[in-house]
């Protein structure tokens, strides 16, 4: 399996070895790639959109030309895994003019609606698809204010939504590459099989 991490800003390292751990307890091997410029998506089977600063990830997969090949990667079918900022550039509304997002999550976004930097919290949150609650590290997290017809929500803090499913796209209002839990990512990648704890 070949995994991109869009590497224009955010977490990397920690994303390319949670898909590797989420390959390795299926007997698979993935292969990660940082994508810093276009024409590598187009190789990849799974795409991370990892977290940091939404306007400035926004900004530079359009001016590299990474963000139509994300929407022709979605639209093929191909999965998804958008967490934090990420999660802010898939989703249809940004609720910020500074964000162009890729329209990819039928979701509108509230910025930063648990707080700055500061009030970062972790929480054992329930996942609909998980047999056990998942350990989840947010820092200036977003939270989900509407949710389309056809997206599927995953798992909620305080009634509001923080993972949801549309399609091939999973994403995530906090950090599971912060923990040694790779089932977030097994849940975007594996979506067929059963999820090994």
């Amino acid at each position: 399996m070949k995994a991109g991490v869009i590497a224009v800003q955010g977490d990397v390292a920690e994303h390319a070895a949670a898909v590797r751990n989420a390959a390795a307890a299926h007997d698979e091997s993935a292969e990660v790639v940082e994508i810093r410029e276009a024409g590598i998506v187009p190789d990849c089977d799974v795409l991370l959109m990892p977290g940091g600063e939404s306007t400035t990830i926004s900004r530079l997969i359009r001016r590299e030309g990474i963000a139509a090949e994300i929407e022709a990667h979605a639209a093929s079918g191909k999965p998804i895994l958008a967490t934090c900022a990420g999660l802010i550039v898939c989703a249809t509304d940004a609720k910020d003019d500074r964000v162009e997002p890729l329209g990819l999550l039928d979701v509108s976004v509230d910025r930063n609606a648990f707080g700055r930097q500061k009030d970062s919290f972790e929480a054992k949150v329930p996942v609909s698809e998980l047999d056990d609650p998942f350990h989840a590290v947010f820092i200036r997290a977003p939270a989900i204010d509407e949710v389309g017809d056809g997206v599927e929500t995953l798992a909620s803090v305080d009634g509001r939504p923080v993972a949801v499913r549309d399609g091939p796209v999973v994403a995530t209002a906090f950090h599971p590459e912060l923990t040694d839990d790779s089932r977030i990512h097994d849940l975007a990648f594996f979506p067929e099989r059963e999820v090994v704890a």
